[in-house]
């Protein structure tokens, strides 16, 4: 993407992906001032990553396959497998200048297909609600465990003041 990059990463330990993307914020800013020779000319970031766990099962799926279908969502392509710089167009074309490690679950032979085929409006909901909120993406029961156990429970209330009880003095 032009303005912006999405990454699905399995992180060891609990520190290494604010670790990691430190080191790949830091590092890409450097070059991109080095290249642009715009050091001193301010950030390149506008904030903190965002980050949220997701179930190993379909929603792992649908996670990668919201990411990588974006350039098509974005109507940088005709084809998802188009966007040289996605993990799709790596693994369609036998690259081995990106290092990709197996996922959790695998897709299935029709991938391409799937990747190509647009998101129903419910999946898109689902996957900009933890996008935006850090809620864990997966089977209810399963998100509110990982919300429990991660501290994250106030990623699946609603926003703002809960509405007064008006019906409670009569």
């Amino acid at each position: 993407m032009p303005n912006h990059w999405h990454l699905v990463l399995w992180p060891r330990g609990d520190e290494d992906l604010s670790e990691y993307m430190r080191w790949l914020t830091v590092t890409h800013a450097k070059r991109w001032h080095a290249h642009y020779q715009s050091s001193g000319s301010g950030a390149l970031y506008q904030g903190r990553f965002k980050s949220f766990p997701i179930q190993e099962d379909g929603h792992f799926l649908t996670v990668c396959r919201y990411v990588e279908r974006n350039p098509l969502r974005a109507n940088l392509v005709e084809r998802a497998e188009e966007w040289r710089w996605c993990s799709l167009w790596h693994r369609v074309q036998g690259s081995n200048v990106v290092s990709l490690d197996a996922w959790p679950v695998r897709p299935g032979k029709d991938w391409v297909a799937q990747v190509n085929r647009a998101e129903t409006e419910a999946e898109l909901k689902a996957v900009r609600r933890s996008v935006v909120r850090g809620t864990p993406f997966g089977e209810g029961a399963w998100a509110q465990r990982t919300a429990q156990r991660l501290c994250l429970a106030s990623t699946l209330r609603a926003r703002g003041r809960p509405q007064k009880n008006t019906l409670k003095g009569r």
